[in-house]
Formats: structure tokens, sequence, C-alpha cells
């Protein structure tokens, strides 16, 4: 083998090796300052209107989009000897209704739906394993699929009490005998600073928490 290209061999070993490093830095510089996570959405406060009373529901004039406050008067529902007045029971924007005038409706039926657009925030699940640096407070930066071009500022709100396991209506029954360990995740609550109004609730979300 020639000197020259014993050089370049050695020259393209060494570069291999400084990117390596350089990866490797990098990572373990993430891994210390940062926790992140694609596994978390857009939430938003929701809130049911629910028919009051069983009867024929009257008076609906509110479409999907309108700003309700509350206690505004949706409609109301007559059942031939008395009506009742549907009200909005907090403020919001009605994202989904099912409300047909001169339809029948049952007392406790959900007519409609809506949301705190307002005060939209992230749901992030977090590893347990990655969770004992978190505080309230810690700033993060935040992608949001409907707008991945923008990057918003938050910051850690509330971190949850119990596993996402707890809520599990069907735990799983382990019938060998034989255990095997699951890593579990908590919910964290993260405020969003000036969502744009491509940002809607359920969408995913990526968010990457300052330590």
């Amino acid at each position: 083998m020639s000197k020259g290209r014993l050089v370049i061999i050695n020259m393209i070993g060494i570069i291999a090796l400084l990117t390596l490093i350089a990866v490797c830095g990098y990572y373990y510089y993430q891994n210390q300052h940062y926790v992140t996570t694609d596994e978390a959405e857009v939430s938003a406060n929701m809130t049911k209107i629910t028919a009051p009373a069983s009867g024929k529901l009257s008076g609906w004039s509110a479409k999907e989009g309108d700003h309700i406050s509350d206690g505004d008067k949706l409609g109301e529902i007559s059942d031939g000897q008395q009506s009742v007045s549907v009200k909005a029971l907090s403020d919001g924007t009605l994202v989904k209704h099912a409300a047909v005038n001169h339809q029948i409706v049952n007392a406790g039926d959900v007519i409609g739906q809506t949301a705190d657009m307002d005060d939209l925030y992230i749901t992030a699940n977090i590893k347990e394993t990655e969770l004992h640096d978190i505080e309230k407070g810690d700033k993060v930066e935040i992608t949001v699929d409907g707008d991945p071009d923008a990057t918003f500022e938050g910051k850690v709100e509330e971190i949850g009490y119990v596993t996402n396991s707890v809520f599990s209506m069907l735990p799983q029954i382990n019938t060998s005998g034989d255990y095997t360990k699951v890593t579990e995740k908590v919910q964290v609550k993260i405020s969003i600073q000036n969502p744009s109004a491509k940002v809607l609730p359920g969408m995913n979300a990526e968010v990457k928490i300052t330590l």
C-alpha cells in the first residue's frame, strides 16, 4: 500500500472517529439538558351541552365555530306543557353539535360541545425514567403538526400524580407467572403561548423540555 493511500485512509478514520465523538457528545448533551417526546397533543377544556329535559328542541341557531358565553340561551325544550331553556355552561367555541330543531331529545342527551380555544395547552406523555428532573415552570419548545413551520414557547404547568396505566379500563392479566417490566408514562400539562389559528385541539405535537 502506498504511503499516500495510507495517509488518506488514516485521515478518513480520524474524521469518522471525530464524527462519532461529536454525535455521541451531542446526544449526551441533549439527554442531560432536555427531555423530548412526540407523544403529545393539543388539548383544551371541553364542556358538554346536554338536554336539561325530554321534549322537542326549538330555537337552536348556534353554528359550529360560534363563540358562546356562559349562561347564553341556545334553545329550549318543550314537552307540550312546559318549556326549559338550554343554556351554555361555560365560555367557549362551539366545536360540535347534534342539535336539530323540532327533534325529540331525551334528558341528558349531549347535543353540543364547546372548547376553550383561548386557553389551549399541550398534554405530553413523559416516561417515568425522564420525569425526575422535570419541574413546574421549566421552559418548553413546542411544534404542532398542524403548523409545522412554527415553533411555540410554553412552560410546564402541571405534572400528573399517577401513571397512565392507572386509568386503564382493562388491565392486562398475567397468567404465565412471568413479569415483564414496562416503562410507564405520566401526563404533563404544558402551556402554549400565542398559538396560531392553525393550532387546534387534538392535533399531534412534539415538545422539548429544558431541564
